[in-house]
């Protein structure tokens, strides 16, 4: 396969200023209407800062403090000493003796079993405590809250950072970065509007539509492959706004299948919990989305320089067979993503007594459910509405002048015998193309 195949199809600028000029009329009013909606929909910043407060911020004089196990033993509880003496019993727990961060003597402290029974505590282990002993209630001074795992995660986070950049180079920058920028916008848009009671739906699709508009130029660049896959990524995810909105109705779904939608619900009474539901399908889509229609763009545009004269119909045909690989492998990524995710409630399913179409019929299965449903329904559709514009597009560029010695997509030359590797366009004296 020559390299000057792109000269055919993709790198004469008059050819691809019209693909260019396609896309945008298609997509700039969907990006003004975008950028309307998130000056009607910004945040008036009337919502009570921290309305909750201090989460452990339950006793006057009680601090969160930091320090490091210097050993664990197993000892009397603190909490059942001298039981025995008014006739009970004393119990034996694991004690971790801790040196505080600030300094000073260290002290016992005793961890709930549900923590040491997963993962116990061990000698420089970095822990949270509740500091108690200057209130009022001495019984129990000192409270574990938690690990400090700030090291493992600014480690992981920079290996993650070192890998993306080292095999996707600048793009891979680019990418890191329109991240930052899109959990940026969803922190400082999405969420304030939420909290002050706008429609989830407009809120959900604008934020995902403003996030994929700057993430995927940020990363890929202006070009009529990104506007495609671009074009497929708000087509699918109108698709699974549109099924996600009826199935939350249909089912029933409130969303308060948990303490933290509880609390949401007394505290923030304006906010939809079900609404929040429904963008949390929405953004949870929008990754997925992306990750196809991007590859399936590209897909189609390779396969259009490889062979610049193959008709409308062999370029579809051909990039649907590699559509139909990234259905089969994604729809088991989301399947098994959420599945993961849900796993202690599915462990949980299971010690009940009840059949499983019951179980799966209960609130916060039904969630888990529907949200692999939807996800994947949007996902399978983006497809080939991707492959169908990526098509599109490519042969309103013009097929240029057609070489010597090639044929196209899915066109054999007479008499050729049909073989596994036919119907690509191949260079005579050259090896034949991979089969896709």
């Amino acid at each position: 396969m020559g390299g000057h195949h792109h000269a055919d199809v993709l790198v004469d600028p008059a050819r691809r200023r019209r693909a260019n000029m396609i896309l945008w009329i298609l997509l700039a009013p969907i990006g003004v209407l975008a950028l309307v909606a998130t000056i009607v929909l910004w945040p008036s910043g009337g919502l009570a800062k921290s309305p909750l407060g201090d989460i452990f911020g339950t006793a006057n004089g009680a601090e969160l403090s930091t320090g490091t196990v210097t050993r664990t033993v197993s000892e009397v509880c603190p909490s059942t000493e001298g039981l025995d003496q008014v006739g009970g019993k004393e119990l034996q727990c694991q004690i971790s003796y801790i040196a505080p961060a600030e300094g000073g003597a260290s002290f016992a402290l005793e961890v709930p079993p549900e923590t040491t029974q997963s993962r116990p505590l061990k000698a420089e282990d970095k822990i949270k405590y509740l500091d108690m002993s200057h209130t009022s209630d001495s019984s129990a001074p000192y409270v574990f809250v938690d690990f400090v795992r700030s090291t493992p995660l600014v480690l992981l986070g920079l290996a993650y950072v070192a890998v993306v950049c080292l095999v996707a180079r600048w793009r891979g920058l680019r990418a890191l970065a329109g991240l930052v920028g899109g959990l940026y916008f969803i922190i400082g848009f999405m969420v304030p509007a939420l909290l002050e009671g706008k429609s989830p739906t407009l809120v959900g699709l604008t934020t995902a539509t403003v996030v994929m508009f700057a993430a995927l130029y940020f990363a890929h660049g202006f070009s009529a492959r990104t506007s495609t896959a671009l074009l497929g990524t708000l087509f699918g995810l109108g698709v699974t706004a549109v099924i996600a909105v009826w199935a939350t109705d249909a089912a029933a779904l409130t969303g308060a299948t948990d303490d933290s939608a509880l609390t949401l619900s007394t505290v923030v009474p304006d906010l939809s919990l079900s609404g929040l539901l429904l963008c949390g399908l929405l953004i949870a889509g929008m990754g997925v989305l992306n990750d196809v229609t991007i590859t399936q763009s590209s897909a189609v545009w390779e396969l259009a320089e490889i062979a610049p004269h193959s008709s409308a119909k062999q370029l579809f045909t051909a990039g649907m067979r590699i559509g139909r690989d990234h259905i089969a492998s994604t729809v088991y990524t989301i399947a098994f993503a959420y599945a993961g995710a849900a796993l202690p409630i599915l462990v949980l399913v299971s010690l009940y007594d009840r059949p499983l179409l019951d179980s799966l019929t209960t609130g916060q299965m039904a969630e888990e459910v529907i949200r692999i449903l939807v996800g994947s329904i949007g996902l399978v559709l983006a497809i080939p509405v991707t492959t169908a514009i990526a098509v599109a597009v490519v042969k309103a560029t013009g097929s240029g002048a057609k070489p010597s010695g090639r044929r196209s997509l899915g066109t054999p030359d007479d008499g050729e015998a049909t073989h596994p590797g036919h119907g690509r366009e191949i260079e005579v004296g050259a090896a034949p193309p991979l089969n896709i």
